[in-house]
């Protein structure tokens, strides 16, 4: 009888206790996207974006894991609970939030063309004329070149990563990339960079299709974890941690824009 009664006390105190909460799973894109993230040899990942997500995490008392999943169904793995969160560098655009819900902007950034030094190409439309111009598949800057710039431009090929892009521009094959400058600009501090390419300037602003700056994407039923998250966004700002994890990357420079 008093086997029966620990084993009915033991079962009570298991059905009482808290299950332990399983790890956030913060979805970024499986394709590099230095300086925010890229992988190393032993499968584990470093960056701007992963700083930040650890700092947010830490923030919001929240035990978080990395989760690479492909660019082009990283909302889907969201909406589907593959993942919890997505940080990788996604513009809060008007499209999307049909889709998710959005944080408020965690950076914000330019988005401008890199073009040949001997090439005479501008970020206008009438500056593309008959160029050859270089994009990153499915993202805001492949929507805002085929919307303003296919009417003029020779030609607009979709990369799977901002480095093969850039690897054609060095290499002569096309006259000019667009993409997030952020994301790019190091390249021009390259040996390859320096010698055959420059920065021409930022393109005309089109928030429907650039989008309102980077914000953390989340499910719409999540409405708690949205709250935490904005409030750990505004905490990591105002105690100075975001600053501390930001110069190393971007020295000198205010990524969080205006």
């Amino acid at each position: 009888m008093f086997r029966t009664l620990a084993l009915a006390a033991t079962a009570a105190a298991t059905l009482a206790a808290p299950a332990l909460a399983e790890p956030y799973k913060v979805g970024i894109a499986a394709e590099p996207y230095a300086p925010f993230y890229s992988p190393a040899s032993d499968g584990s990942w470093s960056g701007w974006e992963i700083d930040f997500a650890d700092a947010l995490c830490a923030e919001i008392e929240a035990d978080c894991e990395i989760t690479p999943v492909a660019w082009d169904g990283i909302i889907p793995a969201l909406n589907t609970g593959k993942i919890d969160m997505i940080v990788a560098s996604m513009s809060i655009t008007e499209e999307r939030a049909k889709q998710i819900a959005f944080s408020d902007k965690y950076y914000d950034t330019p988005t401008g063309v890199i073009a040949l030094r001997d090439s005479k190409v501008e970020p206008t439309p009438e500056g593309v004329k008959g160029a050859y111009l270089g994009v990153s598949v499915g993202t805001i800057h492949e929507t805002y070149a085929r919307t303003h710039f296919s009417e003029t431009a020779a030609d607009i090929r979709s990369y799977p990563t901002v480095d093969e892009e850039l690897q054609d521009l060095a290499a002569g094959r096309i006259d000019a990339v667009i993409g997030d400058m952020l994301a790019m600009m190091p390249f021009l501090d390259t040996k390859a960079g320096a010698a055959c390419c420059e920065y021409r300037g930022a393109v005309n602003s089109d928030p429907a299709i650039l989008g309102k700056g980077v914000g953390v994407g989340l499910r719409k039923e999540d409405s708690e974890l949205l709250e935490r998250v904005n409030s750990g966004i505004a905490a990591i700002r105002e105690n100075g941690t975001y600053d501390k994890i930001s110069e190393p990357y971007f020295e000198g420079l205010d990524i969080y824009g205006s």
